[in-house]
Parts: C-alpha cells; sequence; structure tokens
C-alpha cells in the first residue's frame, strides 16, 4: 500500500483528504476538527512514509493562497471600512504576542531547551509559517524547523478547543456591531393616519426601511421614493422588526390587510445579477426608480439578507427582491441578467491576477534592523492584496468580488490542500521529536505559549473590548492565523464577524511575530 502512495503523490493527497473528513466529523465531546482531521491523518501517515511528503509543499502553498486570498476578497471591504474601529484589537494582538514571546523565553530556560529549538517552538505554537522562515535564517540549522512541525499540531488543537467552547457563547458585546447573519427582516403594510413628508420620518431618513407597494384611492401601485404620504394611504413598510414597528407608529398604524398580496398591476420578483457591468455598482447607482419605475427592498447574499439600503454595493450573485409594474417586469429582468449559472461562473482572469499580485507581494523582503530581513510569504501577500481588491471591488473592467458560491468552493477546496499537504511534509519531523527524551518538555513549552496567548486575546476580547463571542473567537483565528481554528469557529456558528477579526489580525500578527523572532534569540 505504502509503495503504491509512493508512486502515486494525487492519491496519497486525496487519501488524506477523504480520511481526514471522516476523522474531522467524529465528536471529541463539544469539539469536531473538521477540515484539520486532514492534518493529523497526514501527520500519521507521512510519520509511517516520509517519502509521501515529497513535493507537497507546492500544494500547500497553493492550498494556502487559495484559502487566505478568498478570505481576503469577502472580508477586505468590511475591514477597511471599520479599520478605525479595530486599533484595540490589533493592540491587544501585539501584547498577546508579547507575552507568548516572554513565555517561550522563560520556559526555555526553564525546560533547558535551546534556543534554535525554542524559536521554532514558538513559530510553530502560534503557527507562523512566515516567522519560522526567519528564525531559520537566524539558526542557521534545522532545529526550528524541527520545532515548528512539533508544535504546530498543538497550536492548532489548542486553538480549535478553545474558539469551539467559546464561539456558541452569548457575551453582551456592547462595544460590538451586531451580526447580520440569522436575522431576517420584516415586512407590513401601514395605514397612514395624517400626511407626512417622508424626510421627516427617521426611519426613512436614515434608511432603516424601505417602502415598495402603496395603495391610494383604491389604486395599488409602486411606490415612488420621496413622494408625501397622504392620510388613507397605505404602504408596505420593509426592514428590522424594530424598525418596522417604530415607522408604523410614526405614520399611523398597521392595516388589516396585507396590499403586497395584491398582484394585479404590480408584481414581486427575486433576480439574481448575473450582468457584469452592474457588479460592484450600489443600489443607487441601479436607478431603478426613475428607469422602470421600480424598487428593490431586499437583497440576498449566500446566507445573510439584506435590507437595500441605497449605498448596498452589489456583488455577483446576489438576489434582490423586486417590486415593479408588470409592464416593466422584462426590462428589469434584461438588465440584471438573472442567470444563476453565469452568476456562479468563475472569473478566472480577475483571480489569477489577484493570486499573481498576492504572491508577488510575498516574495518582497523586508531589510529589519540589525540586518535581517523578512518577506510576508504565500499566506501574508494573498491575503493583504485580496483585502485590499475586496475593498476596491473592481478595476475598470475586472471585477475582483467572487460570487458567493465560487468562493466558498475554493475556500474550502485551498484548506482542504493546505492541511493535508502540511500534514504529509510534517509527519517524520513529528515523529522525531517525540522520540526524543525533550518530547514532553517541547510540549508542554507549546502548549503554554499557545494556551497563554490565545487565552489573553480571549480575556481581551471579553472584559476589555467588549466583543462578541464570534468576534473574539475569529479574532483567536486571526492572532494564530490558523484556518483550521477559522473553519471550527464556522462550523459552530455562521456569523459574519468570525471572518472579519480574522482578517483583521492575520497578517497584522504575522508580522508582530517575525519582529520577535530576533528578540527571542538575542535574549
Amino acid at each position: 500500500m505504502i509503495d503504491v502512495l509512493e508512486g502515486n503523490p494525487l492519491l496519497a493527497l486525496f487519501l488524506v483528504v477523504a480520511t481526514g473528513a471522516v476523522l474531522g466529523a467524529i465528536p471529541f465531546g463539544r469539539v469536531r476538527f473538521g477540515a484539520a482531521g486532514a492534518l493529523f491523518t497526514g501527520l500519521a501517515l507521512s510519520a509511517a512514509a516520509p517519502h509521501l511528503g515529497d513535493g507537497m509543499h507546492i500544494v500547500q502553498s497553493l492550498g494556502l493562497a487559495l484559502f487566505v486570498y478568498t478570505v481576503g476578497i469577502s472580508a477586505g471591504a468590511a475591514f477597511f471600512g471599520t479599520l478605525n474601529r479595530q486599533l484595540p484589537l490589533l493592540l491587544a494582538a501585539t501584547l498577546s504576542t508579547v507575552l507568548a514571546a516572554g513565555a517561550t523565553i522563560v520556559l526555555g530556560h526553564v525546560l533547558g531547551i535551546t534556543k534554535d529549538l525554542s524559536l521554532g517552538l514558538f513559530t510553530g505554537a502560534l503557527t507562523a509559517a512566515p516567522a519560522l522562515d526567519a528564525a531559520d535564517r537566524l539558526a542557521g540549522n534545522s532545529a526550528p524547523s524541527v520545532g515548528y512541525a512539533f508544535g504546530y499540531p498543538l497550536g492548532v488543537i489548542v486553538g480549535i478547543v478553545l474558539v469551539s467552547s467559546v464561539v456558541t457563547r452569548s457575551w453582551p458585546g456592547r462595544k460590538d456591531t451586531p451580526a447580520l447573519a440569522g436575522t431576517s427582516l420584516a415586512s407590513t403594510t401601514v395605514k397612514v393616519l395624517h400626511s407626512v413628508n417622508l424626510r421627516d420620518v427617521p426611519q426613512w431618513r436614515d434608511q432603516q426601511v424601505r417602502f415598495s407597494y402603496l395603495r391610494r384611492e383604491e389604486r395599488v401601485r409602486v411606490f415612488v421614493p420621496g413622494e408625501d404620504l397622504l392620510a388613507g394611504d397605505e404602504v408596505v413598510a420593509v426592514g428590522m422588526p424594530e424598525a418596522v414597528e417604530a415607522v408604523t407608529e410614526v405614520l399611523g398604524r398597521r392595516s388589516d390587510r396585507h396590499i403586497a398580496h395584491d398582484r394585479s398591476l404590480v408584481e414581486f420578483t427575486r433576480l439574481t445579477v448575473s450582468n457584469p457591468d452592474l457588479a460592484s455598482r450600489s443600489i443607487a447607482e441601479l436607478n431603478l426608480p426613475v428607469r422602470f419605475g421600480a424598487v428593490v427592498t431586499r437583497v440576498r447574499r449566500g446566507d445573510l439578507e439584506l435590507l437595500a439600503r441605497d449605498d448596498l454595493v452589489l456583488e455577483p450573485g446576489d438576489r434582490l427582491a423586486v417590486v415593479v409594474d408588470r409592464s416593466r417586469l422584462d426590462a428589469v429582468h434584461a438588465l440584471l441578467g438573472d442567470s444563476d449559472r453565469k452568476a456562479s461562473e468563475l472569473d478566472v482572469l480577475s483571480l489569477g491576477l489577484g493570486l499573481v499580485l498576492g504572491f508577488a507581494l510575498g516574495l518582497v523582503t523586508v531589510p529589519m534592523p540589525g540586518g535581517g530581513s523578512f518577506s510576508l510569504g504565500p499566506a501574508a501577500g494573498p491575503l493583504l492584496v485580496g483585502m485590499v481588491l475586496g475593498a476596491l471591488r473592481r478595476t475598470g473592467p475586472v471585477v475582483w468580488a467572487l460570487p458567493g458560491s465560487a468562493n466558498i468552493t475554493l475556500r474550502q477546496l485551498g484548506l482542504l490542500l493546505f492541511l493535508a499537504g502540511l500534514g504529509l511534509t510534517a509527519g517524520p519531523d513529528v515523529a522525531a521529536v517525540l522520540a526524543s527524551p525533550t518530547a514532553w518538555r517541547a510540549a508542554v513549552l507549546s502548549v503554554v505559549v499557545a494556551v497563554l496567548s490565545c487565552a489573553a486575546m480571549l480575556l481581551a476580547g471579553r472584559w476589555v473590548l467588549d466583543l462578541s463571542a464570534p468576534r473574539a473567537a475569529g479574532a483567536v483565528a486571526g492572532f494564530l492565523g490558523q484556518p483550521a481554528v477559522l473553519d471550527a469557529a464556522n462550523s459552530k456558528r455562521a456569523d459574519e464577524r468570525i471572518e472579519t477579526a480574522y482578517a483583521t489580525l492575520f497578517a497584522f500578527s504575522i508580522v508582530v511575530k517575525i519582529l520577535l523572532v530576533p528578540v527571542i534569540w538575542n535574549l
């Protein structure tokens, strides 16, 4: 069997992926390893047959680049839009990394672990491959790589256990933004009791609600944005339940009938944005009320249902809830495209260009004080480029945003390739340390460093920054820079704040870890 696998590396790779999926589905108390199962099955298989890891480094790099690039594309706009509010989280990550470095120095001396091996255990416990590269150059031998391979799975396990235990909890999170995932919009017909100018309605002015149908003088038509409401009108309000209740009190009372059921002249339909010319354009830029007498009330994006605010930027594959006069329906249909097949197609040009830019940035060498240097590598480079391009959304004819289904597929594929490739390459080194007398000491240092720093991040998120549990869990995953930990959090709870926190800290934490490597070496 081993001979067959050594002669067929792709067979070995996907055997690890398949068996890892089985292991990842097995519950260990409240914890499931999920995609990280591929890491552990790869470690076990390559420990028995070391040559299975030959040539897997490129698979590992490709998988990691695909994963972090797609995360950056999806989270970039949210990150840069809230960057000023993320500074306390960046400071917490810095202090947690300094704490981990201090624990490495102290425990290395106490346990009698050599400095080069301690460096590797530090980078492994915090799963920082670019920092390992800096450690290898400083030490000039393979000890940091051995320590990294040994500490890496321990850091992954610690991260998965902590995040899986925390992400589903209900913390107040008073300084955090509420999650969009799991929320649903309400729709009700309001009976207008007195004439009102909509500029005097705060819920409309602040775009907390959208109006769609209007019944006036027993005739139902599409509401014209900005027109005054008259006493006796009936109008359909769409928004979050509390906003709909508030606007109902302002305008009058809830009607006994729901005029959205009247489809005699007005049609309600959901259309998919598949026209590439519309990607990265806002709802306001569509100008549907003027062009077609139509109103968009909701946008379905993956599992999220969003209110169609004027400033909401469209992405390929979005499904728009459109209220339109029957005679203009075909025209709106032609504008949006409404092709699920076309909306789900991957733009290979934008993906290829984005990854080229990401890998190129990862190759750039940045000098450090004292004569050293570091590069971002195939992890942080594609992530940073993905975040920037995700915020830009498009450049001329190139749309950087990926359809939601394509993004998720590429992300899962990249994660599995990365973890399987890493397991197949690291198994022999982990086995060598396990068989040595320093195994228990290396394990203690790795676990303490991982637990201490991750716990510091969680405590800072909970008690100092007053963040929600999902964002704190995403912060731990980003602080570790670990896709498997992010996957563990996402598998437990659907919440966009997890990925936003991950993208916020991933590249920043890598840079901090790299800068601390020479500090540990020289102390």
